[in-house]
């Protein structure tokens, strides 16, 4: 179940218990923004499936504690996507974004899930593999993009080892503040 409404607590627990007597692992992602107007809350969500939903919200949410686990709270926004396509596309200097970049950007993303290795695992993968989430994914949409014949980097470049060379990694220089005494420091 997805939520764009922004119609806060649209979904209810007869709804979602009712979804949960279903289907074992039910999935549910109020995505709305802004926190004041989602769907339901993970706390709730999980509550109301005994902890048996995968959920991914829209807002930040700190983490629900659950039957003495801690659960992350998956933020299904921008951050994984994006730069990963853009990665790939510009790898490949693709002319065009096509249907299957797109589909294997997101193959490469659910790949990373914790989920599939852990049962009551987020969703999607912490922010502290990011980095290496992105590259995965840009390599796959840039030999797709080659596969589709909208890349003008020729069969034989190495994409992988183009992605890398583009990646931007911010660095943030140390330094010291220097007084010359004047009482406008």
């Amino acid at each position: 179940m997805i939520g764009c409404s922004t119609v806060s607590g649209a979904f209810t627990a007869d709804v979602i218990k009712g979804m949960a007597q279903y289907v074992d692992t039910p999935i549910v992602f109020p995505l709305s923004n802004p926190t004041s107007k989602v769907e339901a809350r993970p706390m709730d969500l999980i509550a109301w499936t005994e902890g048996k939903v995968i959920v991914a919200t829209g807002s930040p949410f700190d983490p629900v504690e659950w039957n003495g686990h801690t659960v992350r709270i998956s933020q299904c926004n921008n951050a994984f996507v994006f730069p990963g396509m853009g990665l790939g596309i510009l790898a490949a200097q693709a002319t065009r974004v096509t249907d299957g970049m797109i589909a294997v950007a997101s193959n490469a993303l659910s790949d990373c899930s914790p989920a599939l290795k852990e049962k009551g695992a987020p969703v999607l993968p912490g922010f502290d593999v990011i980095h290496d989430v992105s590259k995965k994914m840009a390599v796959a949409v840039a030999e797709q993009a080659r596969r589709e014949g909208v890349a003008r980097i020729v069969d034989g470049v190495d994409l992988q080892a183009r992605v890398d060379a583009l990646f931007w990694t911010p660095d943030y220089v140390d330094y010291e503040s220097v007084s010359d005494g004047s009482a406008n420091d």
